[in-house]
């Protein structure tokens, strides 16, 4: 029977990459509230935000730092994760929410709207996976969760790069799972349905997407933050142990039909 304790981080730091806000803010905030130090990471313009999170973070008692990064340079991630090690001494974890959505038809994209969401959605998640990786197997083990989305499972209109780039990312997993597992690292990618943020208020009350979408979720409700966070502090517990290489849909059955 597995304790309370199993699904705790006490005594671990990590970063959640694209923190500051939505998504990531919650997942931030509800790691440390597991007892694990974070360190909050986004892009430099949202680096007041990155701070408010962190300062929310300490405010409960838990160490917490903002950092900027640009995800699309390896560089840049790695001077993130040598900050970290030069503070907190490891990073047992990682959560990349970072990502980008172009709504447009497919025969109408431009090359520097493919560029922006490979660059960030799959080139970013895979070197913020690698130079974390890379850590981890120096330190002796960690757990990585990209967060992908639905539609790495499935298709729809007016969202082709995206669905592909999250498709790459939830490959991704399994890619880096079967060099890692030796090295005690796993790596997972979540896919969450469609999520309400502060950045999706506009989609979410549009009547026509609602009704157009409500009804091919069989739970009957879209996704949450928090939905999210509940799958991501299991993957990175000591409950799951033996989960490495999968996508886990958050999707209320959306991908079921």
């Amino acid at each position: 029977m597995l304790a309370d304790s199993s699904y705790r981080l006490d005594g671990q730091t990590g970063i959640v990459v694209g923190g500051a806000g939505g998504i990531g803010q919650v997942i931030a905030e509800g790691l440390a509230g597991a007892g694990s130090q974070v360190v909050v990471a986004d892009i430099e313009r949202r680096l007041g935000d990155s701070q408010r999170v962190a300062e929310t973070i300490c405010s409960q008692g838990v160490s917490a730092l903002a950092r900027a990064v640009d995800v699309t340079a390896v560089s840049s991630i790695q001077q993130l994760v040598a900050d970290v090690v030069e503070r907190f001494g490891r990073v047992d974890w990682m959560v990349n929410c970072a990502g980008v959505n172009v709504r447009k038809p497919v025969l109408e994209y431009t090359e520097a709207e493919y560029d922006l969401m490979v660059d960030i959605n799959l080139k970013g998640a895979f070197f913020c996976t690698q130079v974390v990786a890379q850590q981890m197997v120096r330190q002796g083990g960690g757990r990585i969760v990209n967060v992908a989305s639905q539609l790495a499972a499935v298709a729809m209109p007016l969202r082709s790069i995206y669905a592909i780039t999250k498709a790459g990312v939830a490959h991704m997993a399994k890619a880096f799972a079967v060099e890692l597992a030796p090295h005690k690292v796993a790596v997972n990618a979540i896919g969450p349905t469609f999520v309400s943020t502060p950045l999706t208020t506009e989609m979410f009350t549009d009547p026509v997407f609602v009704n157009e979408n409500l009804p091919r979720i069989p739970a009957g409700r879209f996704g949450t933050p928090e939905d999210v966070l509940g799958t991501v502090r299991f993957l990175l517990s000591p409950a799951a142990d033996l989960i490495t290489g999968q996508l886990i849909l958050v999707d209320g059955g959306y991908t079921s039909w």
